[in-house]
């Protein structure tokens, strides 16, 4: 169910929604919980950043970025320089607009793990949502490695039993092999139509998920893969809130630590747990 200011929502027939939207709105008021906005306005803006996260999601799925371990990283050298952990740091002179936007026009010239393409594909839906000049303003200095983002992403992580399009799910395959530590899981993005997006997986169904990451267990393994309960997603009201902050100007912001784990497709609870 959804409130907007303690009142039970009730849909405007002037908003002009995509189907997308709609169905978004529609598991929303289904769902046994309430999701609660202070306006319309935070509602909508969540609407089209979720939106976006599934575009972004969809885009990289045809792109051509390789699916690789922090080792084997690549980037492209214009935009950023590679680390020796296996990150993307964002060159100087580089816009980063611009440099999140080289990932999907020259994806070939990258690689990277499946919990570092989360955060892209975060920044991506972001600048589609809010435009690049807003975007460079928020986000300067621009880091890619594992779950590191910045502070205004405002990642949030939670066990629940409901999903909506757009939250990043995680497939536990608790029995990895050790020798393709790549397949200790995926995190996906929940797409409109059900289905889910990992990176160096493709679009899949969640029992497909599955059945690939259990094909990559140790031998002796009798454990199957499976999808948890954790539910990560940007905080949409704070990104709200600090668009509409910036554009009064705003003070400067600290920045969370870099944690170099070296762990390859973790979830961002497990990348928590590195960061205390």
């Amino acid at each position: 169910m959804i409130q907007i200011s303690g009142v039970l929502f009730q849909q405007n027939d002037n908003w002009q929604l995509g189907s997308i939207e709609k169905t978004i709105i529609q598991q929303m008021q289904n769902a046994p919980v309430f999701y609660s906005y202070y306006s319309e306005n935070e509602l909508l803006f969540e609407l089209k950043v979720r939106k976006n996260i599934i575009q972004s999601a969809k885009e990289m799925n045809k792109s051509q970025a390789k699916f690789t371990t922090f080792v084997n990283a690549r980037c492209n050298p214009r935009y950023w320089q590679l680390t020796k952990a296996g990150g993307f740091l964002l060159r100087p002179d580089v816009p980063p607009a611009d440099a999140i936007l080289d990932i999907y026009r020259n994806s070939s010239l990258y690689g990277f793990e499946c919990a570092t393409a989360i955060p892209i594909i975060y920044y991506h839906a972001i600048l589609n949502s809010i435009g690049s000049n807003l975007f460079n303003s928020l986000f300067l200095n621009l880091y890619l490695y594992s779950w590191h983002t910045d502070t205004d992403v405002a990642i949030i992580t939670f066990y629940s039993n409901y999903f909506l399009p757009g939250d990043v799910m995680y497939v536990n395959n608790p029995d990895f092999d050790r020798k393709t530590p790549q397949f200790r899981g995926i995190n996906a993005v929940l797409l409109n139509d059900g289905r889910l997006f990992g990176h160096g997986f493709n679009i899949r169904t969640s029992q497909e998920m599955i059945q690939i990451l259990n094909k990559k267990r140790k031998t002796d393994s009798h454990q199957s893969a499976y999808i948890t309960k954790l539910v990560t997603r940007p905080s949409f009201k704070y990104l709200f809130r600090v668009a509409n902050w910036l554009r009064n100007g705003r003070a400067y912001k600290m920045q969370r630590p870099i944690v170099h784990h070296s762990k390859n497709s973790i979830s961002y609870a497990h990348y928590l747990y590195y960061s205390m």
